[in-house]
């Protein structure tokens, strides 16, 4: 769910130049609460709020209404409700969306093959071979949102660009329900006066080491010299804002994604102050991720870990393996390791591990593998959850340590 609410919207004019924008990303508008819309008219206008309302359970999605009231994606639903007192609140339904998005993306493949999804409600799109086919950027835009609205009912946003990621922002300004056209030699013009909180890969913590130094625009950083954005942000950083900044951005749409990390996390219904018990979590959610490391037929390098505590403050720490493993318990084990350098002042409302710099398995290379008894142990807990579901057999220890003291998770994800 993207945080605009629809105020300071901007689309072009019919007919405008799309010289080089051969680049589209197609966003669905509040995709999760459009659907809630379509499939129940009287909830036309209404200010609406997708997530679960027992508990911890956060916003998964809110309708343009209720965003301009203050609601956010990943609020817990009881602060969007303080926000938004007159908000209806429903449930997801994921199979229906899912339903929804595979539609939608069928719709943009019959345009072009060069179809990149990012996530269930939206795609980039290289429309630069389907001109003859199709028309020019700005008319396959056009003609998308127009399938789209016919054979769904949802309305989407576009943006058009020479690059994903100037395509990406002009989606976002043009939300909901518009298209936005940059020409390739208008890429300068468009991005000198949006926020540096606009840029890929400046979250708040960035921006705000940007700001403090004067640097609030996209013209800031033109003007700025490189040196100093690097002792602002550390040298990867800003050699990325240096040449975004810039309309740089040589990354082409890619068909076939391959995750680059694979993680799970668990927010608690009540904080959780006893480290055993955490411990277990962390193990529970190792093996998920193990499981899924050998699913794909990937192995990780790193392991990291991320902890929320009671006052929302939230900490990773990560570490480097000495061998990349599909292994649950050497991924437990890192996690746990990682976990017990922790200072913990607080009670903690979230955990999560996670699997980093992915790549395909290779199996035991060593003479001597010291995980080959683990590997025979999981490969027969994949072989039971084929057959019998997950969690038909599963670690006495977990069993143990199920409830957290009568405390269960109330929002498992994944990523």
């Amino acid at each position: 769910m993207g945080r605009t609410d629809g105020r300071g919207r901007i689309v072009s004019a019919p007919g405008a130049d799309d010289t080089g924008a051969g680049i589209l990303h197609v966003d669905m508008d509040a995709f999760y609460a459009a659907v809630e819309v379509l499939d129940d008219p009287s909830l036309v206008g209404r200010p609406l709020i997708v997530g679960s309302p027992e508990g911890r359970g956060v916003v998964a999605s809110a309708s343009y209404e209720a965003r301009r009231l203050g609601v956010r994606s990943a609020m817990p639903v009881s602060q969007a409700l303080r926000a938004c007192p007159a908000a209806i609140v429903l449930r997801p339904r994921f199979e229906r969306y899912r339903d929804l998005s595979q539609h939608v993306m069928t719709l943009f493949q019959e345009v072009t093959p060069l179809v990149e999804q990012l996530s269930i409600d939206e795609a980039f799109l290289d429309v630069r071979g389907a001109r003859r086919l199709w028309g020019a950027p700005g008319q396959i835009a056009a003609m998308l949102r127009a399938r789209v609205l016919a054979e769904t009912g949802l309305t989407c946003s576009v943006g058009a660009a020479a690059t994903k990621h100037v395509a990406k922002m002009a989606s976002t300004l043009s939300k909901p329900d518009g298209v936005l056209i940059v020409a390739e030699a208008d890429t300068t013009a468009f991005l000198a006066p949006l926020s540096v909180r606009t840029l890929w890969g400046v979250g708040p913590r960035s921006a705000e080491a940007l700001e403090n130094r004067g640097i609030r625009t996209i013209a800031d950083v033109l003007v700025t010299p490189r040196a100093a954005l690097e002792r602002a942000l550390g040298t990867a950083i800003a050699d990325r804002v240096w040449q975004l900044a810039r309309g740089i951005d040589p990354r082409e749409v890619e068909t076939e994604r391959v995750e680059k990390s694979i993680g799970h996390e668990e927010t608690f219904e009540e904080d959780v102050d006893d480290a055993a018990a955490l411990r277990v979590e962390l193990r529970r959610l190792a093996d998920r991720v193990g499981a899924r490391l050998r699913a794909h037929g990937a192995e990780a390098a790193r392991v990291s870990i991320k902890v929320r505590f009671a006052d929302f403050r939230t900490l990773t720490r990560a570490v480097t393996l000495a061998e990349p493993t599909s292994v649950g318990q050497r991924v437990g084990d890192a996690a746990i390791e990682l976990f017990d350098a922790v200072e913990r002042p607080l009670p903690v409302r979230l955990i999560g591990v996670r699997a980093e710099s992915l790549r395909a398995a290779l199996g035991a290379q060593a003479l001597w593998d010291e995980d080959a008894e683990w590997r025979r142990v999981e490969g027969a807990l994949d072989g039971a959850a084929e057959r019998f579901g997950r969690g038909a057999v599963t670690r006495a220890a977990l069993l143990r340590g199920t409830n957290l003291a009568g405390r269960p998770p109330s929002t498992p994800r994944h990523g």
